[in-house]
């Protein structure tokens, strides 16, 4: 089960959106072309892919393998990047869902 809020990871982007609920999620497919490749990060390190059914939903399938602190402090570094707008040396976080917090606005 997916721990709330998550970050969606983009497929060939360094941005990543914050999402506080399974509603946003929703929404934010709407508006986007999904990839295979792209990724949900839930707020314990779980990465999720997400695969389309027949209805309009969405089925969430767990990665083998979680996130670090580190992989995801890495992450976030690179969103930050693209913003241009943080000092990257100063980015670190002392728990997985204190970096997905970091980009709630």
């Amino acid at each position: 089960m997916i721990q709330w809020p998550c970050l969606l990871k983009l497929e060939g982007d360094d941005e990543l959106i914050f999402l506080a609920s399974e509603t946003e999620l929703t929404k934010e497919l709407e508006s986007l072309i999904a990839s295979d490749e792209d990724i949900v990060i839930d707020s314990v390190g779980r990465a999720f892919r997400m695969e389309e059914d027949s209805s309009p939903s969405v089925t969430f399938v767990a990665q083998q393998h979680a996130l670090t602190l580190e992989d995801i402090t890495e992450l976030v570094r690179a969103h930050e990047f693209s913003l241009a707008q943080v000092c990257l040396t100063k980015i670190q976080f002392n728990s997985i869902s204190e970096a997905i917090q970091a980009l709630r606005n």
